[in-house]
């Protein structure tokens, strides 16, 4: 069993140092709350090794606003590739040192007898008077069951393993899935002269820009991003909605599926199973590709009724017209023999099932508001429309961080010992 750390007891223990955990940490240290990271891989993990080559983001550079450290580059309408998240992530680190420790994985978190809580590590026991878990909505990737009735030779990997379009077999390549990931990892291989094949779900689009700005600016003049989940339309329902697909490559554009299919992409309806080495799919392609576009014209309609409404100059702008239509025999099945590889783009699972407190759901999902439970000292931070949009995002977190701390300074009690040194490794 692993041995007790010396150095044991936080006020504030925060379980993941991507975004979320490293915000808190920064509005901690300003309160001088003793807390510690504990981060199972490196801080910032996701942006360094779950993102493909090609990754940049989807919303503006002005909209990383993480606390104490807006976006200072020369770029602020341009979207940081790779690269420059995690440089703007080692940036953050570097401009206040979080105490944290790597290659720590948490086990289990319960509370005992006294309210406190125990947090049980690969480096032993740690124990503290509350405890944040901010390790965002995607856990486990989901592969359907039939995965492994792929034929003998098909290369199969989740969006989350992706790279580049090199790391996979000469051949043709079947993409599954058209949410963010789906539609930029398609659209890499596409660019990079691959066959691709492209089974369609029902996630929505919106344009990059539009009547003279990106979408976001214009939303965010709308105070979309201040609209609190209980405000929303779809009220906490729309926490298992999947996100509007767009890109920030080469400084931004639409995603137009049907555009990819003049170019040559087979689309296909949503994937259905696998049977006898042939993938089978729905009929509801034209359906698919309508309702995308339809959200993308409601967006666009709603920034016309704000620029009425506010008497703005913004230069007039066509209606989008499809560029494409299915055709009444458009195929339905394919035979796996013709593919070399298939990337499963169809999301994550939540799992928590190491969290030893009643506030889940049915589903094992955590119950909170705005972060916090039922629980007393037990929140959750960076969880996708946590309270906002920009929840699990660099445009969000800083709000939802600085009500956590209200709660967390409340409550704490002295006495909890000092914070390690950052980065420090247990032996």
């Amino acid at each position: 069993m692993p041995r007790e750390p010396h150095n044991n007891h936080y006020q504030v223990l925060i379980i993941g140092g991507g975004q979320a955990g490293l915000s808190l940490s920064y509005l901690l240290k300003q309160q001088g709350v003793s807390h510690l990271i504990l981060e199972k891989n490196r801080l910032g993990h996701a942006w360094r090794s779950e993102r493909w080559d090609s990754f940049c983001l989807v919303t503006p550079n002005w909209q990383c606003t993480l606390p104490g450290f807006a976006y200072q580059g020369d770029d602020p309408d341009g979207f940081m590739v790779k690269q420059q998240i995690v440089d703007y992530i080692d940036a953050y680190i570097a401009s206040f040192g979080p105490p944290a420790l790597e290659g720590v994985s948490v086990t289990g978190v319960s509370r005992d007898a006294n309210g406190a809580y125990r947090v049980d590590t690969s480096a032993g026991a740690y124990h503290a008077e509350q405890v944040v878990i901010a390790v965002g909505g995607y856990h486990t990737p989901i592969l359907p069951a039939d995965a492994a009735q792929l034929p003998v030779g098909v290369a199969q990997l989740h969006s989350s393993d992706y790279l580049n379009p090199a790391q996979l077999p000469a051949g043709e390549v079947l993409v599954v899935g058209t949410g963010q990931s789906g539609c930029q990892i398609a659209e890499d291989l596409h660019l990079a002269g691959r066959r691709v094949h492209l089974c369609v779900g029902d996630a929505p689009r919106v344009a990059r820009r539009y009547r003279g700005k990106d979408v976001v600016k214009w939303l965010d003049e709308m105070a979309y991003y201040d609209l609190p989940v209980d405000k929303h339309p779809l009220g906490v329902g729309v926490r298992e909605k999947t996100n509007h697909y767009v890109t920030g490559r080469d400084g931004g554009r639409d995603i137009d599926l049907r555009k990819f299919a003049l170019e040559g992409m087979q689309l296909y309806g949503r994937y259905e199973g696998l049977k006898d080495g042939v993938a089978r799919f729905g009929d509801d392609l034209q359906r698919n590709l309508d309702g995308a576009d339809a959200v993308y014209l409601k967006i666009n309609a709603s920034i016309d009724q704000h620029i009425a409404k506010h008497g703005l100059d913004a230069p007039q702008e066509a209606p989008y017209a499809p560029l494409w239509q299915p055709p009444a025999d458009a195929p339905t099945t394919l035979d796996m023999g013709r593919i070399s590889a298939v990337v499963w783009c169809i999301g994550f699972r939540t799992d928590f099932r190491w969290v030893d407190a009643p506030i889940f759901d049915q589903r094992g999902y955590p119950q909170h508001e705005r972060g916090v439970t039922a629980q007393q000292g037990l929140y959750f931070l960076g969880l996708p429309w946590q309270y906002t949009w920009g929840s699990g995002r660099f445009s969000g977190i800083a709000r939802d961080a600085a009500y956590l701390v209200e709660h967390i300074t409340a409550a704490a009690r002295p006495g909890s010992a000092a914070p390690v040194p950052a980065h420090e490794t247990p032996a």
